[in-house]
């Protein structure tokens, strides 16, 4: 194997290096990982890192030529608790041969990571239903997002819907409350974002003008419905797919923060009365199925934010079923 080249997805961002690695080349032990990365073998875009590096959609990663392993034995059915496959279970919004559905509920992290014990790819043994292998995930929400993702039951499928996400391919919808309401009611944000450290951890901000480490970052939005400047419900479209886009943009390019993010928008993001989750959801998706034609799938609200719909007389259409269109 000579030295290879590999981009980063834009389902991929925000992963840490080494698990990206442990992803891809499984056989690769961590040991010999860290080996390449103290001898410059491995770097990303040019530059030395560190394991627990955190990759950004599109960067490009040196791979050198890797050791030879034998090939990783199968991942052995993992057992779920029967309460969360249950729970698992009634998130399916739509099943067929190639692709899995859910309407992930708020607050249920999609991975692992520092002080997380319970997230969903740790369970997906319980959604294999009669398939042999566990599905997989294609791309992410937050743990505090609701709504549509998107799982492959087959590794051709995952493959496929991997490089419609990376490829822009599919149009996403979400729905937000914000505080406020924009001015202008709809248009396109196109704002740079970079990655900070903090004490509190990492964080996504709003770049400053000629930051050569700024990843562009485009929304498109538009207000559904208001409540005299004090809250607006928004369809927001995210034409890019940088972490926390869409809760930066509303709370810096709009000055509308999410409804209850905090860690944007502060103190103005909560309302005395509502509930205090993150009122954002991943409404609907449009994608191309994996076996051909269009699949359409969408979620209905999480019961917080229909809670906060009824408080404002918000008035959401019908979820339509979900669709595929040869």
């Amino acid at each position: 194997m000579s030295v290879q080249t590999r981009k980063v997805g834009a389902e991929e961002g925000d992963t840490r290096l080494d698990r990206w690695f442990r992803r891809h080349y499984p056989a690769l032990t961590q040991g010999a990982l860290q080996k390449m990365l103290r001898t410059g073998q491995v770097r990303v875009d040019g530059r030395r890192v560190e394991a627990n590096t955190r990759l950004l959609a599109g960067q490009e990663i040196r791979i050198p030529p890797l050791p030879d392993a034998p090939p990783p034995a199968p991942r052995a059915a993992k057992a779920v608790d029967e309460r969360d496959r249950k729970l698992l279970e009634a998130m399916v919004i739509h099943r067929d041969r190639d692709v899995l559905v859910l309407d992930k509920a708020h607050g249920l992290p999609v991975q692992g990571g520092p002080n997380i014990g319970k997230h969903l790819d740790g369970m997906l043994d319980a959604l294999r239903f009669d398939a042999a292998e566990r599905p997989r995930l294609v791309h992410r929400l937050d743990k505090d997002t609701s709504g549509v993702l998107v799982l492959a039951r087959t590794a051709p499928a995952a493959a496929k819907l991997a490089a419609a996400f990376r490829g822009r391919d599919v149009e996403k919808i979400y729905w937000a409350v914000v505080v406020g309401q924009p001015t202008p009611p709809a248009g396109r944000i196109d704002l740079p974002l970079v990655k900070q450290g903090g004490p509190r951890g990492e964080r996504t901000a709003a770049a400053e003008p000629g930051d050569r480490e700024a990843a562009r970052a485009v929304t498109d939005f538009a207000t559904l419905d208001a409540v005299r400047r004090r809250a607006a419900w928004l369809e927001l479209k995210p034409i890019t797919g940088r972490t926390h886009q869409l809760r930066v943009h509303c709370a810096e390019a709009l000055g509308c923060p999410i409804l209850a993010d905090g860690k944007y928008g502060g103190a103005a993001a909560h309302m005395d009365g509502l509930p205090g989750a993150l009122h954002l959801h991943a409404r609907a998706l449009k994608l191309p199925h994996p076996a051909g034609g269009t699949l359409e799938v969408a979620a209905p609200l999480p019961p917080h934010m229909k809670e906060t719909f009824a408080f404002f007389g918000f008035e959401a259409p019908r979820t339509p079923k979900p669709r595929r269109s040869q």
